[in-house]
């Protein structure tokens, strides 16, 4: 098991009130499978690891120990038309520099 996965399933889980049958539920599979993630008895899978990230708004890379932070900052595009998405990108990357 990957050092503190399961601690940070678990945080990510009773932060959101997600109980682990809502979870098991979301994911496609037993509440007894997450609650064996949870306490480091099973390893999940990549697909699974990603499942759970988006479920929790979190980074895969957080949830492996690789990224101290916790949430993710998203931002919802889908309303917008090629152009303004195009305009948003073309603006995000302007700040980088």
């Amino acid at each position: 098991m990957i050092n503190g996965l399961g601690q940070r399933l678990q945080k990510q889980r009773v932060l959101r009130n997600f109980s682990q049958k809502e979870v098991s539920s979301f994911i496609g599979t037993s509440a007894s499978v997450i609650s064996n993630y949870e306490s480091g008895e099973r390893t999940p899978s990549v697909e699974i690891l990603i499942a759970l990230a988006h479920l929790y708004h979190c980074s895969v890379d957080y949830l492996l120990g690789i990224d101290k932070a916790d949430t993710v900052k998203l931002l919802d595009v889908s309303m917008l038309n090629d152009e303004q998405y195009q305009l948003l990108q073309s603006f995000l990357l302007s700040l980088q520099k």
